[in-house]
């Protein structure tokens, strides 16, 4: 892997879209391990489906298992929207790898400490980068930065005010949040509901003629069939890769640093409290992400699709 690419550890829980940002990885960035997280579908889902998409693409990256429940909270799955097993949709084939670890936590933390400019790249709850920064807080001030898919300036999914992956672990995410780290990227709903994918690129990715053209096209049908289903709509918000693309191609994402907290109360539990009035600049503390060039990262993701023998 070339040494310009920017070093990361991907945090997740496929989740369909997270299978696509895992693709993206692979291809544009320095991987040095995914960690799997309790969040779409249980732990043992989470890693397996881990396991299979880097089987699917044939990469050694590691893969480590991490926290199966949230900091202080009841475990919250999307069986609606990924299926029970969190790859609802496409087709997989036997898995033939294990989990590097069980120790998720201990992985990040010892990475990060030996290695300079890692990126963190959470796009499921925050549980296991918190769980990490509460066992090792030193680490805090070595990453490059975190990278994260959850929050939204506005409304929520699951919740009136309150996205999924912060919503399922919104403790977690208020350590994360109110941690100090030097940068915190947040690629909320209000970013990636511009980051739309339709049938035309589900046709598109399965004409690349390879297993992970048909894989990554068949997640795609898989997307837009439940916003039919959900919303009557024909396009489908493709989430995750947004926080990885937000690493690998910069340039195409605009953004205004914010302060944001995360509400723990329980009416408004998840809820990222973005302050958009401009009063406390001095203590912004994230890079609110709001706009997206999508026709030039959708390309950059066909392509990583396509690069895949």
């Amino acid at each position: 892997m070339s040494t310009d690419r920017p070093k990361i550890i991907l945090d997740c829980d496929p989740g369909l879209d997270d299978a696509m940002a895992i693709l993206v990885a692979v291809q544009h960035t320095d991987l040095l391990g995914i960690t799997s997280v309790s969040g779409n579908a249980p732990l043992s889902a989470t890693t397996r489906n881990a396991l299979l998409v880097s089987q699917i693409a044939d990469t050694d990256v590691e893969v480590h298992a991490g926290a199966d429940r949230p900091l202080i909270i009841e475990p919250k799955h999307a069986a609606h929207v990924h299926g029970e097993g969190g790859l609802n949709g496409p087709t997989v084939p036997p898995l033939h790898r294990s989990p590097t670890s069980n120790d998720a936590v201990q992985f990040i933390v010892d990475t990060v400490r030996a290695t300079d400019d890692v990126w963190l790249v959470p796009i499921g709850p925050l549980t296991n980068i918190a769980l990490a920064f509460r066992q090792a807080p030193d680490i805090v001030a070595k990453v490059a930065g975190i990278s994260l898919m959850g929050g939204s300036t506005g409304g929520g999914n699951v919740q009136p005010v309150a996205e999924f992956n912060i919503w399922a672990d919104p403790h977690a995410a208020q350590i994360v949040f109110g941690s100090g780290a030097e940068r915190i990227v947040m690629a909320g709903l209000n970013l990636t509901h511009q980051y739309t994918v339709d049938r035309d690129l589900a046709v598109r990715l399965a004409g690349i003629g390879t297993a992970v053209g048909t894989f990554a096209g068949e997640v795609i049908e898989a997307c837009v069939e439940f916003s039919e289903r959900m919303r009557g709509a024909s396009t489908s918000p493709l989430h995750d890769p947004c926080a990885v693309l937000a690493v690998t191609h910069p340039q195409h994402f605009g953004s205004v640093k914010r302060h944001v907290d995360v509400s723990v109360s329980d009416i408004t539990a998840g809820m990222t409290v973005v302050d958009e009035r401009g009063y406390d600049d001095a203590n912004a503390n994230v890079e609110v992400l709001y706009e997206v060039d999508r026709d030039a990262t959708i390309e950059v993701f066909v392509e990583s699709v396509a690069a895949f023998s």
